[in-house]
């Protein structure tokens, strides 16, 4: 794992991370010790499908990161897939929920 917290490859919005803040504290977790986990696996219409996961078990071989308070970690893997990618939350009428904007997906 890496110890220090280097610059993120992948971006989390105010919004976004302001949306975290509130699950932490609305689920009592210790923010302190929680991650946001941030991947993706095989599956979805383009072959992969994104992750969001609060937890506090993190791997040796993570990458940590921190944007607006928010831990961040993510497999090595995964970090091929989030070079560039937004994380977003949105409010809207037709739905609420967490938005990833890739500039290189096609």
């Amino acid at each position: 794992m890496s110890t220090e917290t280097s610059a993120s490859p992948l971006i989390l919005s105010e919004l976004a991370a302001k949306e975290i803040k509130k699950i932490i504290a609305d689920q009592e977790l210790d923010v302190a010790k929680v991650h946001l986990r941030v991947g993706v696996k095989g599956g979805g219409c383009s072959g992969f499908s994104y992750i969001l996961d609060l937890t506090e078990s993190v791997k040796p071989t993570d990458e940590v990161f921190e944007m607006h308070g928010v831990k961040i970690i993510c497999d090595p893997k995964s970090l091929l897939y989030l070079s560039g990618v937004t994380v977003d939350f949105k409010d809207e009428l037709m739905g609420r929920g967490f938005v990833f904007n890739n500039p290189n997906a096609t």
